[in-house]
């Protein structure tokens, strides 16, 4: 596999994170949580790195101002179409408490005003049995990595070369799920142009929204827009009060193996093979990466990345606990069969692989010439070496690497750090020098500091 320099302009990535430059007051809480290092603050305010960014939510979740968001659809984007068909995630049913069955939530969404449901689960378990026969062949890479999860399979194309063919070619099961919404529905209503149906994705997590967007599943992808767990779920919960006391309807076509994909080795265990890891939070699944690049894991054929904690129940666009929501689908699991969604054949359809498999692409280049990029990392090294190395983050960097490397870029300068210029505020002192000038430097601080939080 070439990883050679290329002058080729890079596509533009659509991401689904974004932040509020208003709200935010430069805390350096998102800096130092960001996986892939993508946020500076700049000016006493966060700035996003769109081509490091992996909208993994981590940001998100952990912003107390509330500075960073998900982007995308809401509810009236139904009026968008003649025909609507929902495509709940497993993890929207570990959301309600006293759930005791999903078809109370899937008469919740035709209430809602979706024409039809069809749930990703079912197309979870056809994938799990596809992943079974795959996982079989001889002539593969191993350990397979799951397809499942956008944020580590953006994570590998960006800093892990070698690792690309490892990922599992079986399309995720969102996309499977409206390839067989969208078929259902032709045949259904042959009546229908295809810009007058709606396949709608409700998403835990702005990663699948970002995968939507950037149509990675080529021009088998057959979503038309997404809408958060979060929004449906408050939604719901006035249309289900409705039904409360009524017997369940039987609507749901699921089982144990498609509703376990929501939490954490769900997705595993459903291969019937001891040979598997299963790893959940991003930092984690960072360092069992990098254990399979070192070759230091190579007992397993199949691994489960999941970047949120507990898998999509804990994404930014879920709204109860992720332990918790765990706990509630394993209570709904008793209720129902093992795997009612099975392949009619051995044979894996074409349908179901993707069309454009995972390639390397580096997120950030220093330069596209390669001896300029030694030169450069070099310099970087070398400015590293003179740096405290402490990783305060004051400098609005969240590592002193990645301050050198800000330096030799030319987006900031070495008296941003505070721990140097501490250093030589007190030689200053030494030398038997007046203070008064960092006096006055200290009073135009503060008015300065005191004029931004009024902006």
């Amino acid at each position: 596999m070439s990883t050679e320099f290329n002058n080729q302009p890079k596509k533009e990535y659509k991401h689904s994170v974004s932040l509020d430059s208003n709200k935010c007051k430069g805390c350096t809480t998102c800096l130092k949580r960001c996986p892939t290092e993508a946020i500076r603050i700049r000016n006493g305010r966060a700035v996003i790195n769109s081509s490091l960014c992996i909208d993994c939510g981590e940001c998100i979740k952990v912003c107390k101002y509330k500075a960073k968001k998900a982007t995308h659809d809401d509810l009236s984007v139904l009026n968008n179409f003649k025909y609507t068909v929902a495509l709940p995630a497993p993890s929207l049913y570990g959301q309600f408490d006293n759930l005791d069955n999903i078809g109370y939530v899937i008469k919740g969404l035709l209430d809602l005003g979706f024409d039809d449901v069809f749930e990703v689960a079912c197309a979870a378990e056809l994938v799990s049995a596809y992943t079974r026969l795959y996982i079989k062949r001889t002539n593969i890479k191993k350990p397979v990595i799951s397809s499942a999860c956008p944020v580590i399979s953006r994570l590998i194309s960006m800093n892990y070369p070698f690792l690309c063919e490892n990922i599992m070619p079986i399309l995720p099961p969102v996309d499977i799920a409206a390839y067989l919404a969208r078929e259902k529905v032709r045949e259904k209503h042959p009546e229908l142009d295809e810009k007058d149906i709606g396949i709608i994705f409700i998403s835990p997590c702005p990663a699948k929204v970002s995968y939507i967007k950037n149509n990675f599943a080529g021009d088998r992808n057959y979503i038309d827009a997404t809408i958060s767990v979060r929004d449906v779920y408050f939604a719901l919960l006035d249309v289900m009060k409705k039904h409360q006391g009524e017997d369940p309807p039987d609507l749901t076509e699921t089982g144990m193996i498609g509703l376990g994909w929501a939490s954490t080795g769900g997705e595993s265990s459903a291969i019937f093979n001891d040979r598997y890891l299963a790893a959940d939070g991003i930092e984690n699944c960072i360092h069992v990466l990098d254990r399979i690049d070192n070759s230091d894991i190579t007992s397993v054929d199949f691994v489960e990345l999941n970047a949120c904690h507990g898998g999509c129940v804990g994404g930014a666009m879920t709204v109860a606990n992720p332990y918790i929501a765990q706990a509630r689908l394993q209570a709904l699991k008793r209720y129902l069969p093992v795997s009612p969604n099975r392949p009619a054949s051995e044979w894996i359809p074409n349908e179901f692989f993707n069309e454009d498999p995972i390639e390397y692409s580096s997120g950030d280049r220093l330069s596209d010439d390669k001896l300029t990029a030694m030169k450069m990392m070099s310099r970087i090294e070398e400015i590293y070496e003179n740096l405290p190395q402490i990783d305060c983050g004051c400098c609005g960097a969240p590592t002193c690497m990645a301050f050198a490397e800000d330096i030799v870029k030319k987006e900031t300068t070495p008296e941003e750090c505070s721990v140097i210029m501490r250093k030589l505020f007190h030689k200053y002192l030494e030398n038997g020098n007046d203070t008064s000038v960092f006096s006055e430097l200290w009073d135009f601080g503060k008015k300065k500091n005191k004029d931004n939080t009024e902006e």
